[in-house]
């Protein structure tokens, strides 16, 4: 239908409204020639509106555009913004967290430092008293040492210490040990008897060099050491005589436990168990000595250290192994700083414990061991 339309306005000429359809007579029909000035105006304002119509359409598509652009670019700022907030959050959560993590191991530390604090204190406080306990111990003992080792010496003698030195009429037996009646006991009793003096007269004394030096030497730093020079000699010219017995293994044994101090001497009757349970041969019995294997009476026996077993010893093997004792004692107090005396006085007493020695390793020995 459009063609049609196209072709019947290609057909018949477009006329102006103003200029009448049927022509004048005796004129040709001529087309009208349009107005000038008048279609180009027309299309000038149909260009101008057209191009006023596309101008806008460009410029609300552009505006659509930039207002998309705009609002993605609002929409990728805030989900950044979330993502941030989300971290900041995360952060803050853990912040938190290792906060609570610190305060409770703060507050755990403190009561674990608290507790040992406690703990220390106890512990301090039960030191003290136990040291408290030593020095009064060792107080006590300083005194009695002072009043029963230490003034007696060759110069003045302690009598109650010593009451071999006193008469026979004045002689006292010490509570506790009873006369030996066996016939040794009685030989050595009456010969002591017979060969004592009346009055005790004073002894001349002179001090020897070379031991005085060696004790000098000893006394600057004092020492339980066999190999110093001092007690050396005195391992050799007293103490391995005096602890030398006829069973070899249990002396050995027994001087080990006097150097060690883990030697016990008890009198038989306080013994607890019958004597029917010591059944080794070694440890002697009342009636023999386990450490010379003679018949002899034996009061006491002796304990070395935590064995347990008890070794039944005679009255002469008694006083050879108590002269021993005092002396480790003597030097130990010397050792220990507990001896405050001149060095002169303490050689002296140090002879005369040597001299205890000897003569109990020659027999001679108080009648009440």
């Amino acid at each position: 239908s459009q063609a049609c339309l196209e072709e019947d306005g290609q057909k018949t000429p477009a006329v102006a409204p103003w200029q009448s359809l049927m022509p004048s007579k005796g004129s040709k029909e001529e087309p009208e020639r349009p107005e000038p000035g008048g279609d180009e105006s027309q299309s000038t304002e149909q260009l101008d509106v057209s191009r006023l119509r596309s101008s806008s359409v460009e410029i609300r598509e552009k505006g659509s555009e930039f207002l998309k652009e705009e609002l993605h670019r609002a929409q990728k700022e805030l989900k950044l913004k979330d993502k941030e907030c989300e971290r900041l959050s995360k952060v803050r959560e853990q912040l938190e967290q290792e906060l609570e993590e610190l305060t409770a191991s703060l507050f755990e530390e403190a009561h674990k430092m608290v507790r040992e604090a406690n703990t220390k204190q106890a512990a301090s406080e039960k030191q003290l008293r136990e040291a408290r306990g030593k020095i009064d111990m060792l107080q006590a003992e300083v005194t009695a040492l002072k009043t029963l080792v230490i003034t007696s010496t060759p110069s003045s003698p302690n009598w109650e210490l010593h009451p071999q030195l006193q008469g026979p009429a004045k002689a006292v037996f010490r509570k506790g040990h009873g006369r030996n009646k066996s016939t040794s006991s009685t030989v050595v009793t009456a010969a002591s008897q017979s060969a004592a003096p009346g009055p005790v007269s004073p002894e001349c004394k002179e001090v020897d060099s070379v031991l005085f030096a060696e004790f000098q030497a000893w006394k600057e730093s004092p020492t339980l050491d066999k190999s110093c020079s001092f007690l050396e000699r005195i391992y050799r010219e007293d103490v391995g005589p005096c602890l030398d017995f006829t069973k070899q293994e249990l002396s050995e044994l027994v001087r080990a436990a006097v150097e060690q101090n883990t030697l016990t001497i008890e009198p038989v009757a306080s013994q607890t168990q019958p004597v029917a349970k010591v059944a080794a041969p070694e440890c002697g019995g009342p009636k023999k000595c386990a450490l010379s294997g003679l018949p002899r009476t034996c009061k006491h026996r002796i304990t070395l250290g935590d064995s347990g077993n008890y070794y039944y010893i005679s009255p002469s093997c008694r006083a050879r192994i108590t002269a021993a004792c005092n002396f480790f004692t003597y030097i130990r107090y010397i050792q220990q700083g507990l001896v405050r005396q001149d060095v002169e006085l303490m050689y002296w007493e140090v002879m005369r414990l040597r001299r205890e020695m000897s003569l109990a390793k020659l027999g001679f020995f108080p009648s009440e061991m």
